[in-house]
């Protein structure tokens, strides 16, 4: 039976894949640049907080940021070298503003630190697993960068049944979780079994894209013998996107505005689980990954696995650079990347792909007015209504806006990608959400201005109080003291006089 017929999903888009031009080629390693700029914002949540200063010597695997407060996540170097600079490096993100950056000199030897590693580490606990985890300063792959440390142990404590490991990868052009797959199956797998044992779920399912065979295969071999259950999805996007591959494996849904932990559920990037296994196995911080290099401006697309901080510049002079001038440079995949201000920008953990599309593959076309042709509900994987919520923005009413549905959208694109006005619909709705999250912040800004406004008032009026308090308490012992004197004087003048 096809698999489309046994799976259905609401909405979802089929864009050209563009997979084939990395996808058949083996993962390669990029010689070490001479320079690693190693931002210490890599992670959703808090900057890690520099533990060196300019002028240290290190080696590759030591920890150079510490993290700082719950949600946050540590920085190693990526090499052996030297820190020439601390300080402002453009970022890897469209406005291209500087962010704290390490820059190491390499020093060619790439020397490893002295680690520990455990003989078993299934033998482990629970949380000494998180905890190698968290201090291997490991975060989501597949690009939300969410600390993976404080995932395990929120799920352990909620109780969570399925682990869910994301091999989908639906976005078109990247190809670096299917390389893995296939190249690393069982590493892979072993790192999820670590990440089961972490969560005590009771059943782990890895969904892959049905147009990944190759993959699929891989890790069918790898997880034999193993609770690690194979499944095939269809491929289509954005099955990469947490919900919908939840509703596609245990035909679960997650409730609006809830979590996948809600329904017992966590769900993790196949990368992740490399990575652990890196981290707890061999002692391995996160220090490097595989990252996609493609687009049609690249001489020769491949996946490569770089050092983080690594300059992207570095990543397309290995892949032989462009045919001509590329129209746009996209960190991630074309449907939920961002683009990128120039080609000097760091890898940094999140980084699943780096592309050089020329002008045919955007397809840069001029918007026209809406004709409420509904295609864009049809495609919304939520099943939201991405031209009502579009109307309600352009109008300035983000209220209700979000009334039908905003904080519901996953930014996925699918809306975008099957208007036929070209309406870039995504771009309302970040720009929707970025109004509501500052308007937020000014809200809490204003809130605890105000409360501490009222705490000042209620102080000042205590020390009034207290000082007025203080001062009937000095006027009365003033004048029990003039009393006492008055009585004292009678009563001598009663002596004198008898």
């Amino acid at each position: 039976m096809n698999l489309f017929n046994r799976i259905r999903l609401r909405g979802g888009v089929h864009p050209v894949g563009r997979k084939e031009l990395s996808a058949d080629h083996p993962i390669r390693v990029l010689p070490m640049p001479k320079r690693l700029f190693v931002p210490l914002q890599q992670h959703i949540g808090a900057a890690a907080n520099p533990r060196v200063e300019v002028g240290d010597k290190v080696l590759k695997g030591q920890l150079i940021a510490g993290s700082v407060g719950p949600v946050s996540a540590p920085v190693h170097a990526p090499t052996s070298g030297t820190v020439v600079a601390i300080g402002d490096f453009p970022a890897p993100h469209p406005s291209g503003l500087p962010i704290p950056t390490i820059t190491i000199e390499a020093d060619g030897e790439d020397l490893w630190i002295k680690v520990e590693i455990p003989d078993d580490p299934f033998v482990l606990s629970p949380e000494e697993v998180a905890a190698r985890v968290g201090a291997a300063g490991i975060v989501g792959l597949g690009g939300a960068a969410f600390p993976s440390a404080v995932k395990l142990n929120l799920s352990r404590k909620s109780g969570v049944t399925t682990l869910i490991m994301n091999g989908s990868e639906c976005e078109p052009y990247l190809t670096c979780d299917d390389r893995l797959m296939r190249e690393r199956a069982d590493e892979v797998v072993k790192g999820i079994r670590l990440i089961r044992h972490a969560v005590g779920a009771s059943e782990v399912l890895v969904g892959i894209e049905d147009n990944k065979p190759e993959a699929i295969a891989a890790m069918t071999a790898a997880a034999r013998g193993t609770k690690v259950k194979v499944r095939a999805v269809p491929a289509m996007y954005p099955m990469g996107s947490e919900k919908q591959l939840i509703q596609a494996l245990i035909r679960k849904e997650v409730p609006a505005g809830g979590r996948a932990a809600d329904i017992g559920v966590l769900v993790h990037n196949v990368g992740t689980a490399y990575a652990v296994w890196q981290a707890v196995a061999k002692g391995r911080p996160l220090v490097s990954r595989i990252v996609t290099v493609s687009g049609g401006a690249v001489v020769a697309p491949n996946n490569i696995e770089v050092p983080i901080g690594t300059p992207v510049e570095a990543l397309f002079r290995a892949c032989g650079g462009f045919h001509g001038e590329p129209a746009r440079l996209v960190l991630g995949g074309p449907m939920m990347g961002s683009q990128m201000p120039g080609l000097h920008v760091p890898v940094v953990k999140g980084t699943s792909g780096v592309l050089a599309l020329t002008e045919h593959e955007i397809g840069l076309t001029i918007p026209a007015p809406c004709i409420r042709c509904s295609t864009c509900v049809r495609a919304c994987p939520v099943g939201l209504l991405p031209l009502e919520m579009a109307a309600r923005i352009r109008a300035g009413d983000l209220n209700a806006a979000v009334d039908v549905g905003l904080k519901d959208c996953i930014a996925c694109g699918s809306c975008s990608y099957v208007c036929p006005a070209h309406i870039p619909l995504v771009h309302y709705f970040d720009h929707a959400k970025g109004e509501l999250a500052a308007r937020e912040r000014s809200k809490l800004k204003n809130e605890a201005t105000r409360k501490l406004a009222d705490e000042r008032t209620a102080r000042m009026e205590r020390i009034a109080r207290e000082r007025e308090e203080a001062a009937k308490a000095r006027a009365a012992a003033k004048a029990a003291r003039e009393a006492a004197k008055a009585a004292a004087a009678q009563a001598e003048k009663k002596e004198v006089v008898a």
